[in-house]
């Protein structure tokens, strides 16, 4: 289905309404997942800076500049690119930076997807902006397929902790992308109640013993099999409870999150199967 520019609202997570560029840009990227998205837009050729965790497509992406990381940036460099956009997001990029960005001058993309299904609209926000609109389309109806073959499925309620950090540990709260990302296969994230999005945990044993998985991120902690090992001697835990999980699939918004809805489906059916 091909959509007129003209007629798309191009808002971003600030609500600030932005115009179709009339001439190729010039974009620093300083969001993984979004860097990752403008080449699946092809708009790899309008990308002149990123992040050193900008690392998808690799063959693609590790010939350009880099800015620093998420965080922090080297100001200087980014300013020597030239960019006409600039494009953050409100859990990756300090406020501080973005305000700075703007004070300066430049066009700043907020974006903040806080479930998978807001990956549509950020497709076409960026697909607007950018003269992709028929790129952004393709990838709405892959993503639509995706999300639609996974609603079909019957999924079995399990309670799940998933932890992101150690010294000190840290999970997820149930409003954050990837809590929401694994309530599509029917997991409910552990703690119930907390107001931080990312909180500090306390892995007593009533959390540990509601839980009926606890997964492992690979990011941006990278947990690795022995850490698995070490935590089921330490907590008592069944080692059969304790898993690893790509971090990327469930994390990453954007392009990623296609391929982030099948790896759940197949992550899930191997671990309980499907209640029908």
């Amino acid at each position: 289905m091909e959509i007129e520019r003209e007629t798309l609202t191009l808002t971003d997570a600030l609500g600030v309404q932005h115009a179709p560029v009339s001439a190729p840009a010039r974009i620093v990227s300083l969001v993984p997942s979004i860097t990752e998205l403008l080449f699946a837009l092809k708009l790899g050729d309008q990308v002149v800076g990123r992040t050193h965790y900008c690392i998808h497509p690799a063959p693609l992406v590790m010939p350009l500049p880099s800015v620093g990381g998420t965080k922090k940036i080297r100001y200087a460099r980014l300013l020597a690119l030239r960019p006409t956009h600039v494009i953050v997001n409100i859990d990756e990029n300090p406020r501080e930076l973005a305000e700075r960005l703007m004070a300066d001058g430049l066009q700043v993309i907020v974006t903040h997807p806080l479930s998978p299904e807001d990956n549509v609209p950020l497709y076409r926000l960026l697909g607007g902006i950018f003269d992709r609109t028929a790129e952004a389309e393709a990838l709405a109806a892959r993503f639509e397929q995706a999300l639609a073959e996974l609603r079909q499925v019957a999924w079995p309620r399990r309670r799940v902790l998933y932890l992101i950090w150690r010294k000190p540990w840290m999970g997820i709260g149930r409003e954050t992308y990837i809590a929401r990302m694994l309530a599509r296969v029917g997991w409910e994230t552990l703690p119930v109640e907390r107001e931080a999005r990312y909180p500090e945990l306390a892995l007593d044993k009533a959390i540990l013993d509601a839980a009926d998985l606890i997964l492992f991120s690979s990011e941006p902690y990278r947990f690795l099999p022995q850490d698995l090992e070490t935590f089921a001697r330490d907590y008592g835990c069944p080692p059969e409870k304790l898993r690893l999980i790509d971090g990327e699939m469930t994390s990453w918004y954007g392009s990623r999150a296609i391929q982030g809805l099948r790896y759940m489906a197949q992550f899930a059916r191997e671990i309980f199967g499907t209640a029908g």
